[in-house]
């Protein structure tokens, strides 16, 4: 099971405070081979784990981006899973490449939610 944890402030009373704190747990197969997090090597601007998986590489699970994009997934069990679905780590990816802002990237999600296993997204644009 994948958690995460986050407080956001989008007002903090200190300039000193944060405005997110965030937490998360990949339970993910130990052998599935991922990069830890870093900036990206073809953007500076991306900072995030990514999944190594044949088939999936690329994808990720948190990131977030310079320009206050930040995305999380937690996938949820089926009783059937889809193995031709699409792989959800994009949607993380792409909402960070993107240049759309959250809500309209959600929107996009939910009419397309049906080419992925269960998951949960969250997307934010922080600034």
């Amino acid at each position: 099971m994948c958690i995460l944890f986050f407080k956001f402030d989008p007002r903090p009373v200190s300039k000193n405070a944060y405005r997110l704190i965030l937490a998360a747990n990949r339970d993910e197969y130990y052998h599935r081979p991922s990069k830890s997090a870093d900036f990206w090597d073809n953007s500076s601007e991306i900072l995030s784990g990514l999944d190594m998986e044949e088939g999936k590489e690329g994808g990720s699970w948190l990131g977030i981006s310079k320009k206050g994009k930040m995305a999380a997934l937690t996938n949820y069990m089926q009783p059937q899973i889809n193995k031709h679905a699409k792989g959800r780590g994009a949607l993380v990816t792409n909402f960070l490449t993107s240049e759309m802002d959250s809500y309209s990237y959600l929107k996009k999600v939910a009419s397309e939610g049906h080419l992925y296993n269960g998951f949960n997204l969250i997307a934010a644009d922080l600034r």
